[in-house]
């Protein structure tokens, strides 16, 4: 079992901007953050995150929670195991404990198994040899924590002695049983590259083999505490200067990632041997930054660079593509000490959409009509997935890059479908203030209780009730809290408040009273007298206890 203490010391480590951001694309939206909701056919933002309240709530389905909650909600885990992806998330420890409660020991297999890498890079002269060779400092390789894998019996013996068993091993994916039911290392002479999560988890491997293995890199598998397609190599370390420089270099390996590093571009990070993908973006985009995209000049670099500039220029990411020609790539043009040549690339990169449109037309012979003509689809369909104003800005340079005339190219734009028409819902303001301002300071819910009574809310009696009845986490009331038009009054302002909406529930009252036919003369009258004294001490800025009309 997870130790409470320990899931209320993680809980106060998370922050669910954080968390949700690592899942989802957020955009600051005021106080708060806004992205598409994951948990209903979302088409617009509905999704909203408060950081100050570590909550979200969706307005249009109701989804919402803190930080495990989501995470159950989104990968569908019970809450266990929603801890412990949490924990994995930001690096904490969770304490155990056995059945008769005595706590259990940590077992750190991945820092171990690295540290035992690290130790047996300087005992392998091959692979030391070989970073000399790459270009890569001693500092380099400190700072990245460059190891080697040595053979598998050697990894196998390691964990063996260290009590780590085969279950906890394959759980890490740094060993497996293969066809003849007989254990293997994953990492067999190579060179090692711990890969951390943001927050600076040691969660998996990539390994660059120094013998004739046909699999030069290969990376840990997939487990639940390594997912290859949400991460960036070397991000933990870049992070602070992705932020500060408002820039983000994603390249192609881990040595380009050392290597720019060494050299002083310190924003570099690199995709895990996968192609840039949707599950990305919630990375990319922490910070707002430039995005460039860095890659071989070979056919397979420049068709992922079309496939990562088609993905970010869709999610309006601003930056563009540096391709190296000659065969080179970022780690050789560091080691040949080309650093005024990489500074001219990462600072004029071409812009995704250029990019996309040139190399999409390249494909295509145009002195063929016909391939011309399968040309011009491709790139107007891509176009029409972008913003109208910004299909229009290119279509000059599409008409150009073709060789037709503009007014050939012509964005067809779609009347919008027209909504159905949806129950228009009534909301009170001022109830909804009153509601919200208790929520948020407690301590004033003794002013409100003298003098209002849930009786007096025509339209959000339901959410006044559920709030007095202590149901925090009911969807109407984090609904409320997360309203950003409704404002949270100091006292001042709520007995303000109090009295405006004590003025119009009274005067409602003296209408009705007046034209009811039920009561006799000498209650009417009682009853009028009695509102009229309420009503008239409200007017001279002074609040009345609350007495319900019916006992009077």
């Amino acid at each position: 079992m997870i130790d409470k203490t320990s899931i209320e010391n993680l809980k106060q480590r998370l922050d669910i901007v954080e968390v949700i951001g690592s899942y989802l694309e957020l955009k600051k939206n005021g106080a708060n953050y806004k992205c598409v909701c994951p948990f209903h056919n979302d088409t617009s933002p509905s999704l909203v995150i408060s950081p100050s309240k570590q909550i979200y709530h969706c307005f249009a389905c109701g989804a919402g929670g803190d930080s495990i909650k989501f995470v159950m909600e989104y990968e569908k885990l019970s809450y266990p195991e929603s801890i412990e992806k949490l924990a994995n998330m930001v690096n904490f420890s969770l304490s155990y404990t056995s059945n008769n409660g005595a706590k259990k020991e940590e077992r750190k297999l991945m820092e171990n198994l690295n540290l035992f890498y690290t130790q047996q890079l300087d005992r392998h002269l091959t692979a030391k040899s070989y970073l000399n060779q790459r270009g890569i400092a001693e500092s380099s390789i400190e700072k990245f924590e460059i190891g080697y894998a040595p053979s598998s019996f050697a990894t196998l013996d390691f964990l063996s002695k260290h009590a780590y068993t085969m279950s906890e091993s394959m759980e890490y994916g740094v060993a497996g049983i293969g066809e003849n039911n007989q254990p293997y290392a994953r990492f067999i002479e190579r060179v090692t590259f711990p890969i951390y999560t943001p927050t600076g988890r040691l969660v998996g491997f990539g390994g660059r083999t120094l013998s004739n293995h046909p699999a030069k890199y290969v990376n840990s598998p997939q487990t639940k505490h390594f997912n290859k397609s949400q991460l960036l190599y070397g991000y933990h370390l870049a992070k602070e200067s992705i932020f500060k420089q408002k820039k983000i270099i994603i390249t192609e390996g881990y040595l380009d990632v050392i290597m720019l590093h060494q050299a002083g571009f310190k924003e570099a990070v690199a995709t895990l041997g996968t192609a840039l993908t949707h599950e990305h973006l919630p990375l990319i985009t922490r910070g707002d930054p430039e995005v460039i995209v860095a890659y071989d000049g070979d056919e397979a670099g420049i068709n992922a660079a079309l496939k990562a500039s088609i993905l970010l220029s869709q999610h309006a990411l601003r930056g563009g593509v540096v391709l190296f020609a000659g065969g080179m790539d970022p780690a050789d043009m560091v080691q040949k000490g080309l650093f005024d040549a990489l500074n001219h690339l990462f600072r004029k990169p071409q812009p995704f959409i250029e990019f996309a449109l040139e190399r999409m037309i390249k494909k295509y012979n145009l002195k063929d009509p016909l391939l011309k003509q399968h040309a011009l689809e491709e790139a107007m369909s891509y176009l029409k997935t972008l913003p109208q104003a910004v299909q229009e800005s290119y279509t000059g340079l599409l008409s150009e890059k073709l060789g037709l005339h503009h007014n050939l190219i012509k964005i067809q734009t779609h009347k919008p479908k027209r909504l159905e028409k949806k129950e228009r819902v009534f909301e009170d303001m001022l109830e909804l203030t009153i509601i919200k301002t208790i929520l948020s300071e407690p301590t004033l819910i003794e002013t409100v209780l003298d003098t209002i009574d849930s009786s007096m809310f025509k339209t959000h009696q339901e959410e006044f009730t559920l709030l007095l009845e202590n149901h925090f986490e009911h969807p109407k009331l984090r609904r409320i809290l997360l309203w950003e038009d409704i404002k949270i009054y100091d006292e001042k302002e709520l007995i303000a408040s109090m009295i405006s909406f004590l003025y119009h529930y009274y005067s409602e009252k003296f209408q009705e009273i007046k034209s009811a036919r039920e009561l006799s003369y000498e209650k009417k009258q009682f009853l009028i007298r009695k509102i009229q004294e309420k009503m008239m001490k409200l007017k001279q800025g002074e609040l009345v206890p609350y007495e319900s009309i019916s006992t009077l």
